[in-house]
């Protein structure tokens, strides 16, 4: 039986921690260390927008800690992440660089929704529980120190995930002034997350029963442990409410003693306590899980499911699916319109596999654009690719990185749009030759899809694409008139022509 030893490293607002895994077929992830050092990065990152040179040594000292440890273990592999602290930052590159030439390190600074979509995967990997918990109302509440994602499940699908700017570190930082001003502290954090949080209820929970709420992060987990072996833990509204009125009572002191933490870290407990009040209330949820999993687990998991260790049962690529419908049906988007072109944007893609070189991954992000091409509708008719555009790019999709958002927002606007040179779209844009290939492809694609049901009628009932040496036949069986999708075809066929080397031909079967 082949075991993996694995190390997970995350680094984040408020410490750095490894988790030593071993993974096998057999006996799934397996803990077998778990080093934490505390570091408050996001104390700088979120007040003076970088990293200190004494903060950044430091950081630096337990990384090389982290690779003697890891070396003793003598592990397979590993993956380091950074979130939010440093992905804030302006000096980002050079602390990545100085923490790879002083312990070997490559850290990879994931986008929020990359490290919320490896938080959820945590959560997943505890199958039985999940699964069971998701077929109703479901809110996972993650609350980091940058930032809180709550992202909504009902019948084992992913309805909708949303980032508030509320992390424990940033209100406190933001309300560092005012705490020695009043004695009423937790009374100023829950006016100051109230607005943002009736804002969510009105535009996420109307109309939306929540019969559960997971909650994610160190304190919750250190506040509700009821006995040193329990990981799941499973409790009613009432018996949080019970702890919160039980912890606001005690000093910082008391706090600390109860719950076994550093005083230092006692100012982080009372704002992660509100947050997870105030969404209980908002969202009436009965029953409350905490997993007591975190990052390091998601790593761990994910790292298992990618080497095919283990195959999860839970359909994680539909989460992202799902969640781009449900983003389309925000934005008023034609249904039957999207399942049309997504039929013939998908069969063309695996019927040109050979020539166009890519993988299951962009088909999803080709996936991902045929869903949400006509959302800028909503907003301007005259002007709905570059809205389009602005739309994907300002909401985050889970499970996709900042740089896949990008490719599929720069395929929808190239969608309708000239299609510019690279030297063109490279300004003001972090992709490189590559990506930019890739969203030429996928935009031809798209484009021709598109124009086979340029009326919005559906009037081909059956479609059938062949490849048939340098050209892509497509023929349709139909007695509709398709004077207008030919023409158009006709003229999307040229760019399409010019990407992949083939002319894509359509051809009725059916005449009138």
């Amino acid at each position: 039986m082949q075991i993996i030893t694995f190390a997970a490293i995350d680094i984040g607002s408020y410490e750095v921690g490894m988790k030593i895994m071993e993974l096998s077929q057999k006996n799934g992830i397996k803990q077998i260390d778990y080093v934490r050092h505390g570091i408050e990065l996001g104390r700088d990152a979120y007040r003076y927008g970088k990293i200190g040179n004494e903060m950044l040594e430091e950081l630096c000292l337990v990384l090389e800690d982290f690779t003697r440890i890891m070396k003793g273990y003598q592990v397979d592999d590993y993956r380091a992440c950074a979130t939010s602290a440093i992905r804030e930052t302006k000096n980002c590159l050079l602390i990545l660089d100085k923490i790879q030439v002083r312990t070997g390190l490559v850290v990879e600074v994931l986008s929020n929704s990359e490290q919320r979509f490896l938080g959820y995967k945590s959560i997943a990997s505890n199958e039985e529980s999940f699964q069971k918990i998701i077929q109703k109302g479901t809110a996972i509440v993650d609350v980091g120190g940058g930032s809180i994602q709550i992202s909504l499940f009902d019948k084992d699908a992913l309805v909708s995930t949303e980032n508030l700017r509320l992390g424990t570190m940033r209100i406190r930082e933001r309300l560092s002034e005012v705490r020695n001003r009043t004695t009423h502290f937790g009374d100023v954090i829950e006016e100051m997350i109230n607005n943002e949080l009736k804002s969510y209820k009105r535009l996420y929970l109307k109309d939306r029963e929540i019969k559960h709420m997971i909650l994610v992060g160190d304190y919750i987990s250190h506040a509700m442990k009821r006995d040193a072996e329990s990981r799941n833990i499973s409790f009613s509204r009432e018996e949080y409410h019970q702890l919160y009125q039980e912890m606001i009572s005690r000093t910082p002191q008391e706090m600390a003693q109860r719950l076994g933490l550093e005083s230092d870290n006692i100012s982080l407990v009372m704002p992660a306590l509100i947050i997870y009040k105030r969404l209980i209330e908002e969202t009436g949820a009965e029953t409350i899980w905490i997993p007591g999993l975190n990052l390091s687990d998601g790593l761990a998991y994910d790292y298992a499911e990618r080497m095919k260790i283990f195959k999860s049962s839970h359909n994680f690529e539909n989460d992202i699916v799902e969640a781009a419908k449900n983003m389309a049906k925000r934005y008023h988007s034609d249904k039957t319109h999207q399942a049309g072109t997504e039929y013939l944007a998908l069969t063309i893609f695996d019927k040109m596999k050979r020539i166009h070189g890519m993988g299951k991954r962009e088909r999803l992000l080709l996936r991902i654009a045929v869903l949400l091409h006509d959302c800028g509708k909503y907003i301007s008719l005259n002007h709905t690719a570059e809205c389009s555009y602005q739309i994907v790019m300002s909401t985050e999709i889970i499970g996709l990185s900042h740089r896949e958002r990008e490719i599929i927002a720069n395929a929808i606007r190239f969608n309708t749009k000239e299609f510019a040179s690279f030297e063109e779209f490279s300004v003001g844009s972090s992709l490189d030759r590559n990506d930019y290939l890739l969203i030429s492809k996928l935009s031809a694609i798209l484009r021709v899809a598109n124009s086979m049901d340029r009326s919005h009628k559906q009037k081909f009932k059956k479609v059938r694409v062949t490849l048939k040496e340098r050209e892509l036949l497509v023929v349709v069986d139909t007695v509709e008139d398709i004077t207008l999708e030919q023409g158009l075809f006709s003229h999307m066929a040229e760019f399409f022509e010019t990407i992949f080397s083939i002319r894509p031909v359509i051809r009725q079967k059916r005449q009138v």
